[in-house]
């Protein structure tokens, strides 16, 4: 029998029974109901789509999902489990995008302090993964703590982040979407967030879903060509590639695979300083490798404006630390509504 790498994280239960045996309508509405989650979670920089699947109960049974038919192995209650999470999930994002993206917009030092406090909530999801501090996760988690602050930086003098939305790059956004499906911790928004996708995808969904509403198929095909396409394959092709290969690292190299998602996690919060603002363009400045000028300063869209530094007051250094401190809570009180302490294996047989 093949060896489940998350075998620590054991199958949450349904009424003291394993999803595996689980009636088609408990395994249906936990599914349903995690799918729904996780697509608020991908929309949402700082919490992970997989923690959301774990807190609904169904985390290994999506991951045994995944295996299954990635292997083309279909199974009724695999493609049943994979259908209703893709379905609710996409239900999410596409009628809260616009809502998260004119906060984003608007509001940015507070979401950015809530989205901290959402980050730093997915370490003891991740920790718990872990199971006892072990000298092999020293290494890789600074590895991965070092890349984080150096693309923050990178990210702060404009040489990533930009906001180019080619097709390629929508096509990376997907697969780091398709990364914080699988592993518990990681935030897809955040990844976006870094690359500069997360508000141009977010305006191209809203935009679809109003072309949608409005009965204009040609208004719809822009955005669904551009970018909800590539971002499709890219979710597709994460899930194949980056699933499986996932799964092989924390078979062969749990310790290690954990360790560097924890610096990751810690190292991405230097990405989120919240005392930004967007800034209105001036002339000469550079956006999307177009020179604003007099004539075109008007034109770009406020998703596209610099970002500045500002001194924040004492009221608001407080309520952006009550803010993270909230964030935090959620998320961990989140990763704990499928915790089911009895189905935990051991810290001991978790590096045997």
């Amino acid at each position: 029998m093949e060896e489940n790498p998350f075998e620590s994280q054991a199958a949450p239960t349904a009424g003291g029974v394993g999803l595996e045996k689980a009636s088609v309508g408990v395994l249906a509405g936990r599914s349903a109901f995690g799918g729904f989650l996780m697509g608020l979670a991908n929309l949402v920089p700082g919490i992970s789509g997989g923690t959301m699947l774990l807190a609904a109960g169904i985390y290994p049974a999506f991951i045994d999902a995944l295996s299954d038919v990635t292997r083309f192995k279909f199974k009724f209650r695999s493609l049943l489990l994979l259908a209703l999470v893709g379905l609710s999930a996409g239900i999410g994002i596409l009628f809260l995008a616009g809502t998260l993206k004119s906060l984003v917009i608007n509001q940015r030092w507070v979401m950015y302090s809530l989205f901290i406090g959402l980050t730093l909530g997915g370490v003891p999801v991740v920790w718990k993964m872990v199971g006892r501090f072990s000298g092999r996760l020293l290494l890789p988690a600074v590895v991965a703590f070092s890349a984080m602050v150096g693309l923050a930086i990178a990210q702060s003098q404009g040489i990533v982040g930009s906001g180019s939305s080619s097709f390629l790059m929508m096509l990376l956004a997907g697969l780091a979407g398709a990364s914080a499906m699988i592993l518990p911790g990681l935030s897809g928004g955040y990844l976006l967030l870094l690359m500069g996708q997360y508000l141009p995808i977010l305006g191209a969904i809203h935009e679809f879903k109003d072309a949608i509403s409005e009965r204009d198929v040609s208004a719809a095909m822009g955005p669904a060509l551009t970018v909800m396409l590539p971002v499709g394959i890219g979710v597709v092709l994460g899930i194949v590639i980056v699933g499986n290969l996932l799964k092989w690292l924390l078979r062969k190299y749990r310790t290690e695979t954990l360790g560097f998602l924890l610096g990751l996690l810690v190292g991405s919060v230097a990405g989120l300083f919240p005392f930004q603002q967007g800034r209105q363009p001036e002339i000469g400045d550079t956006i999307k490798a177009q020179v604003v000028t007099a004539e075109n300063v008007d034109t770009f869209d406020a998703d596209d404006w610099p970002v500045e530094f500002f001194q924040p007051t004492g009221m608001q250094v407080g309520s952006s630390v009550a803010l993270a401190l909230l964030g935090f809570g959620i998320t961990l009180g989140v990763s704990l509504i499928g915790r089911d302490d009895s189905d935990e294996v051991p810290a001991a047989a978790v590096d045997a």
